[in-house]
């Protein structure tokens, strides 16, 4: 008896995701060698969705393109004001087997910190 049921995807003896159906008349789980025919899947409708995040919602444009607060907007709490809203940019400042420098400045503020990683 199987382990596991429902979701003609997955395999019922191992749970493991089963390949696309291709050219045989069967479909072999590459984990058990359990093997199911073809039609089994006739019929079957596959359907997914991509939800991004809006533009608005993460990054900051200003008219000065080199302006600091052009980056991805963040929920950071500034260390000066207070405030929440943060826009952050990273750096290798040191040697490339050490992490990169992240630079958070404020919205409000303006204020620059910075975290070592």
């Amino acid at each position: 008896m199987s382990c596991f049921a429902g979701d003609p995807n997955f395999c019922p003896e191992c749970g493991n995701v089963l390949p696309l159906p291709g050219q045989s008349k069967t479909v072999r789980c590459p984990r058990c060698s359990f093997v199911i025919p073809v039609t089994e899947f006739c019929g079957q409708k596959i359907e997914s969705t991509v939800v991004f995040n809006s533009e608005q919602q993460t990054l900051i444009h200003l008219e000065d393109e080199d302006s600091e607060l052009n980056g991805p907007l963040v929920d950071r709490r500034c260390s000066r004001c207070g405030k929440e809203g943060m826009v952050y940019h990273t750096r290798q400042m040191r040697s490339a087997d050490e992490g990169q420098t992240v630079f958070f400045t404020c919205m409000h503020c303006k204020f620059q910190e910075k975290e070592d990683s």
